[in-house]
């Protein structure tokens, strides 16, 4: 099958809407089998939700700059970020674009530094990472995308750029594979993780994006839990508390010590750096805590934060329709 390759930023902006609406068309199954690290059957709308704002904003964007590019779709991704999910999805993307910043074109060394990049940012994001979540599915994808590249090492050619974005795919898919085997509540359940699955839609996306090829509807056949005829696992779930989210400018020093603060209260701890200001940075601060009084004293006490949400983490039963 001849490939079209043309990895510059039309294509990337290809990606982000194909992601885009690839997760909108898988996110009932994802939130069906979503039940870690809170059965609250959201990573499927969250990550759609958070993927529009980053397309959205790449559609507008006037550049040929790479970094230039996915650092303006992934501050949108950031500031409208929805969920563990979404957020780790906003995490990646402004990741992603550091190593692309001054170059036009995607090859093969970059798309390994790229996710390297990202691996690493969206690890520390998390005041205690998981393994078995989409963090090991995007480890995989790094791994793979290393171990292709590096054996076409100085390779720039399309053929290297096409082998390393497949790899990078197989890769993931045998980390979402084994996330069911990872976690106690997937096992138990059967299922694979609903973030891990996601991330490898978006990435396949970018495969398909880069290539000119299709989306690779048969990826998802077989994982376990996912079948559209399979029932949904959290129905409602037992998740108790809430999810506080926000938008905060702080110091490196003051952002560390608010999240020590957070990770006292609360669990799910995710802060990253949105882009530089004047008192720092502007931080997406994320956290699950029983009951959103004290966090947000917290936050209110480090800063003046913006884009507050508070959300309840039980799902309503299924068929509930206020949902």
């Amino acid at each position: 099958m001849h490939t079209k390759i043309t990895a510059n930023a039309v294509a990337m902006k290809r990606w982000l809407s194909r992601a885009e609406e690839s997760l909108g068309n898988h996110s009932d199954r994802l939130n069906a089998i979503n039940i870690f690290p809170v059965a609250d059957g959201d990573t499927g709308t969250n990550l759609y939700q958070t993927a529009r704002a980053a397309a959205r904003a790449a559609h507008e964007a006037e550049t040929s700059d790479l970094g230039e590019l996915l650092s303006i779709a992934g501050r949108a991704a950031m500031e409208d970020a929805r969920g563990n999910s979404g957020t780790l999805f906003a995490v990646f993307l402004a990741a992603f674009a550091e190593p692309l910043h001054g170059v036009t074109r995607l090859t093969s060394t970059l798309l390994a530094a790229a996710l390297h990049r990202a691996q690493i940012r969206s690890w520390s994001a998390l005041s205690d990472p998981v393994p078995g979540t989409m963090l090991s599915v995007l480890e995989a994808s790094a791994r793979g995308a290393a171990e292709a590249a590096s054996g076409h090492a100085g390779d720039d050619s399309n053929s290297a750029l096409a082998l390393t974005l497949r790899a990078s795919v197989q890769q993931s898919l045998r980390a979402v594979i084994r996330t069911e085997s990872q976690l106690g509540p997937l096992t138990e359940a059967k299922v694979v993780d609903a973030g891990g699955v996601g991330f490898l839609l978006i990435l396949d996306a970018l495969r398909a994006a880069a290539l000119g090829e299709e989306l690779q509807d048969e990826l998802i056949d077989g994982l376990h839990g996912y079948d559209i005829q399979a029932p949904h696992i959290h129905n409602g779930g037992d998740a108790e508390g809430v999810e506080v989210m926000c938008t905060i400018n702080l110091s490196p020093l003051d952002a560390a010590t608010l999240r020590l603060h957070l990770d006292e209260i609360g669990d799910s701890v995710i802060m990253s750096a949105v882009t530089a200001v004047e008192e720092g940075y502007r931080w997406r601060v994320h956290v699950h805590v029983p009951d959103a009084a004290p966090a947000l004293a917290l936050i209110h006490e480090a800063g003046d934060p913006v884009n507050i949400t508070v959300t309840l983490l039980a799902a309503p039963p299924v068929g509930d329709a206020s949902r």
